[in-house]
């Protein structure tokens, strides 16, 4: 399995991402030296791309990283309709390629260290990186995915800029985790079953008992796994998400916003606009304004 490993610091960083969604027929662009790295994280479907000598096929709950330095192009158009994340990123340090994991040097002792005149210079370590793997957590990975392309949006703020290469930073460890030889833990499988439930059926009413009996854990549990997991309750990653989605159909369609809290899950117009502005501080409406029309 090739590996990409950095020098870190400097840390990589996040220059510009987004999401796609690619008709059947459609094939990823040829591009040759781009001088970025390209992440590819799909969501749906399967890309084929080939880089170099080498082929990957790029299906659902994979990531392949894209070199800066290489010829990649399609090797298939698309056979179904294909949704994927995309992230361009770079980093300054050094970089290079090996076919197995590198070993962990070992860190000299603090003894040592203070004896040593590079004590107050930067201490660099490797960060390896797959370029192709199968997501040990694709749910939280495309929930991170999502925040990171969202922000695109205000990212002329720099607290916002700031709040990208924070999420880029967790998108980065995922990614170093799938190498892992482990499997992901119990609490996370669980976690990615709820997050899966519950993407899955976001416009329906959900309580916690059919959550649980629709993957076999105690609601008690599910909700311990979530908050470790993802940092919150199970009906708060919902309604985060059931926002997220009516962000997009408030950008994307001309449906009135009643109808938009219908289709993500609300039964009542005035309670979706009601937790729209308490998740975004902004009502559904004026969302609309502000970003509809550049």
């Amino acid at each position: 399995m090739p590996i990409i490993h950095m020098t870190i610091p400097p840390l990589p960083h996040y220059i510009i991402g987004g999401y796609t969604v690619a008709p059947a027929g459609r094939k990823h662009p040829s591009r040759r030296n781009i001088e970025v790295f390209d992440l590819l994280v799909v969501t749906r479907g399967c890309l084929y791309i080939g880089e170099e000598e080498q082929h990957y096929e790029v299906s659902s709950g994979h990531a392949l990283i894209l070199r800066p330095d290489a010829f990649h192009y399609a090797t298939l158009a698309c056979q179904e309709q294909t949704s994927y994340f995309w992230v361009h990123f770079q980093t300054t340090g050094q970089w290079g390629m090996s076919d197995e994991a590198m070993r962990e040097e070992k860190v000299e002792g603090t003894k040592d260290r203070i004896l040593t005149s590079s004590f107050y210079t930067t201490q660099t370590f490797t960060k390896q990186l797959p370029q192709f793997t199968k997501l040990l957590q694709p749910t939280k990975m495309e929930s991170l995915l999502s925040q990171l392309v969202q922000l695109n949006m205000n990212d002329h703020i720099s607290s916002v800029k700031w709040k990208q290469q924070l999420a880029f930073q967790e998108i980065i460890e995922h990614l170093s985790a799938s190498m892992e030889a482990q499997g992901p833990t119990p609490s996370a499988l669980c976690a990615e079953q709820a997050a899966s439930y519950l993407r899955e059926h976001y416009r329906d009413t959900i309580t916690a008992q059919e959550l649980g009996e629709s993957i076999n854990f105690h609601p008690v549990y599910i909700a311990r796994c979530m908050q470790k997991e993802f940092g919150c309750a199970p009906f708060d990653y919902l309604m985060s998400f059931r926002i997220e989605r009516s962000k997009l159909l408030l950008l994307q369609t001309d449906l009135p916003v009643a109808r938009i809290g219908e289709e993500v899950g609300f039964n009542n117009a005035a309670y979706f606009s009601s937790c729209f502005a308490k998740h975004e501080n902004i009502s559904p409406r004026k969302y609309r304004q502000r970003f509809s029309h550049g």
